[in-house]
């Protein structure tokens, strides 16, 4: 059974800003299951649906999200590590198309692979 220690997960948080900050969306979905599940207000505004379910979908999410916010960035906050849920939660502050406001996602593994994702957006600043 593959676990992931407390410093994979901090890892992991760090090489997630980095790849949203290269608009590297490959990079982004490597650690996904192939089923994985990410939900999003955001998503909902854009897709009628707040659950993208599977890989290939979030791939097709992303890369349009990037087309529209081609200045996004992610500047890390923190992060809240639980290892025996094999979770962690990322704290950060999104600037895109002028906006920025701070926001989290949090992220679950399984077998060293995230099954789900989760993300919340605080008040524009």
């Amino acid at each position: 059974m593959t676990r992931l220690s407390r410093t994979d997960l901090e890892t992991h948080a760090r090489h997630w800003i980095a790849a949203w900050n290269a608009h590297d969306v490959e990079t982004v979905l490597a650690p996904f299951a192939e089923d994985s599940v990410f939900i999003s207000p955001l998503a909902k505004q854009v897709t009628g649906d707040a659950q993208i379910i599977g890989k290939d979908a979030l791939r097709q999410y992303w890369t349009d999200a990037l087309a529209r916010v081609p200045d996004l960035h992610f500047e890390l906050s923190g992060t809240a590590v639980d290892e025996e849920a094999q979770s962690v939660t990322v704290f950060y502050v999104s600037r895109a198309g002028g906006r920025v406001r701070h926001a989290c996602e949090h992220m679950r593994f399984r077998e060293g692979v995230q099954f789900l994702g989760e993300a919340y957006y605080g008040s524009e600043e």
